[in-house]
């Protein structure tokens, strides 16, 4: 069934899309109007009248637009608009959420200043940039910036990275008060979660922590102070920013750092397992049976009064850790990681050379580098022909000449076709080191068609990796209906790798069904999803979220060397049943699927 308000608002994100990207207003107002009119259209069903060809009574919808609805009607999404999903860059969503902003508006921000998100948005806003661009001016800076600040002001969420810069920003005005001796950020920010609402400082001061926090009231850029008392406040900035400051004496640091850490329930459990040995954890303080203060000189000291081990930031999220804690794993760290897989150059959708990525990594201390552009079918994306995989891998024979100690791998990023099969066939896909297979199309499948589609394409043996495996982006796209455990079971049963897609609006794998996968033996595969130099650093934010899922060292495939990838690579490819090469086409290079 395709309802007339769902078809419209396929065409309005068409439309909407199309703006973006820059197109012909006649493009996209020809979507508008088609949307528009299904909106007022008294049916409860458009699919037999698409059947029929009986059009007519739909109105001002045009050829282009009924092909969409065509495509809907009958597979349940429209290629064209997941075309268009993904050779969008996720940023330019995310800004349409500032009231004010609209599409065009965006578009020219992109293209005059290659802006991608909404905190490269508000520094453009602040250092003139935005100003600067034709028809903008600082009127329009100006209101750029009051609509981000209305955005914060309304509690809307934000991603780490941005949260994570403007809580840098205030730790250091914070840490600049001639009276703070320590000031460190606390919440959910130091719990590494993927979206946050606020920021939470915590400082120990020097003298009265109510008089220091006072100065912060009235400090630089505050327009309210929303709440709390002193030494306690939460502080409304002009940009909309929320702090939660709270001003503390030096001795009750690590004990109030650990409180506003959280999450609430952590700490309730600890205070638990504490009170049980006659301990009591306080607001300020850790006393014994008989009242006296416990010196706690840090949060392992904390712990240990609760007779438990060091518990880190990331895990405290009441989800069983407590229990767990002297059976936690060593939590992988980001000097483990060896090497990153999943990176885009400008053979496909991607800014940088393969030599400036190469060289880039190598800079970053890692020892190899594979490149893993889009596959054919990502046409939208500059897929890859098989001439350009020829080029492309003649390319990193000669770099890799060059370079003694690092090692560029051929790889790619291969879409998983609706019908589950891996684009390419065999005899190309044998000529990479891996594969990363993907779902970038048809979002719309229910659970069991999209669940049969991966686990088809996992039967592949040259299938060494199924990258962002719910297609979620974060603040704005669902995940589409997929069954995860089912996935992690076959994962860990064949030894296909799954991904953490390491970018911000991705995070995908969720943490939550980390531990689920390594209960499975699946490997966890942390890529940066890098389509220039600067996103070869998303690996940080991927591995804070690896440690959040409880995965070690030994979970992650690219904290093992190239020969380790290769060899888990080669272990697939090789051990895998003949029967499951028959999934790809053996007709030639390209097909439909």
């Amino acid at each position: 069934m395709l309802s007339p308000r769902a078809a419209a608002h396929v065409l309005a994100e068409i439309a909407t899309l199309l703006d973006l990207r820059g197109e012909s207003r006649l493009a996209s107002g020809a979507y508008e109007t088609a949307s528009r009119a299904l909106s007022l259209l008294a049916v409860d069903d458009l699919t037999p009248l698409l059947r029929t060809g009986d059009v007519a009574v739909l109105g001002p919808v045009g050829p282009d637009a009924l092909d969409v609805l065509r495509d809907v009607a009958e597979t349940g999404d429209s290629q064209f608009l997941e075309q268009l999903r993904e050779n969008t860059p996720e940023g330019l969503l995310e800004m349409l959420r500032v009231p004010g902003l609209g599409t065009a508006r965006i578009h020219r921000i992109h293209e005059g200043l290659g802006i991608e998100s909404l905190h490269e948005l508000e520094q453009a806003a602040r250092d003139g940039r935005l100003a600067s661009l034709p028809h903008f001016g600082q009127r329009t800076a100006e209101k750029v910036l009051r609509g981000i600040a209305n955005l914060r002001e309304s509690g809307a969420r934000v991603l780490y990275p941005h949260a994570a810069l403007d809580a840098e920003r205030l730790l250091a005005a914070v840490r600049a008060h001639p009276d703070v001796l320590r000031a460190e950020v606390a919440g959910s920010i130091r719990r590494r979660c993927e979206t946050i609402a606020d920021i939470d400082i915590v400082a120990a001061v020097r003298g009265t922590p109510s008089l220091v926090a006072a100065d912060f009231a009235h400090g630089r850029g505050v327009r309210e102070v929303l709440g709390g008392g002193a030494p306690s406040l939460t502080i409304r900035y002009d940009d909309g920013t929320r702090l939660d400051l709270r001003c503390v004496s030096e001795e009750r640091f690590v004990v109030a750092w650990w409180w506003a850490t959280g999450c609430a329930l952590h700490c309730v459990r600890v205070a638990g397992a504490a009170a049980a040995r006659g301990i009591t954890i306080g607001s300020d303080a850790v006393r014994d049976a008989d009242g006296r203060v416990i010196p706690i000189a840090d949060e392992a000291a904390l712990y240990a009064a609760a007779g438990l081990p060091f518990i880190a930031p990331e895990l405290r999220e009441a989800l069983g850790e407590v229990d767990e804690a002297p059976r936690l794993p060593e939590l992988v760290q980001l000097s483990d990681i060896r090497g990153v897989l999943h990176c885009h150059s400008h053979y496909s959708d991607g800014a940088g050379t393969i030599r400036e990525l190469a060289a880039a990594a190598h800079t970053r201390g890692w020892r190899y580098l594979g490149v893993s552009d889009h596959s054919q079918s990502a046409f939208y994306a500059g897929g890859l022909s098989r001439e350009a995989i020829l080029r492309q891998h003649d390319e990193i024979d000669a770099v890799n000449a060059t370079m003694s100690d690092f090692r560029v791998l051929k790889g790619i990023e291969a879409d998983i076709l609706p019908c589950g099969r891996v684009d390419y066939d065999a005899t190309i896909l044998d000529r990479f080191d891996y594969v990363i297979a993907s779902v970038h199309s048809r979002f719309g499948m229910n659970e069991g068609q999209m669940t049969d589609r991966v686990l088809k394409a996992m039967d592949d043996p040259h299938v060494t990796i199924v990258g962002h495996p719910t297609g979620r982006l974060l603040l704005t796209r669902e995940p589409y209906a997929i069954n995860v455990s089912a996935l992690l079971e076959k994962a860990g049963a064949v030894g296909v790798a799954i991904e953490l897609n390491a970018d911000p609006h991705r995070l995908d794998l969720d943490w939550r069904h980390l531990r689920e996968a390594h209960a499975r033996g699946a490997r966890i595969e942390i890529g940066p999803d890098a389509h220039s130099v600067a996103g070869l650093d998303h690996v940080a934010l991927g591995v804070g979220v690896a440690r959040k899922g409880w995965l070690s060292r030994a979970d992650v495939l690219n904290a093992g060397d190239a020969d380790d990838v290769i060899a888990f690579a080669n272990a697939r490819r090789h051990g895998a049943s003949a029967t499951a090469r028959s999934t790809t086409t053996s007709t030639g290079f390209t097909h439909a699927g």
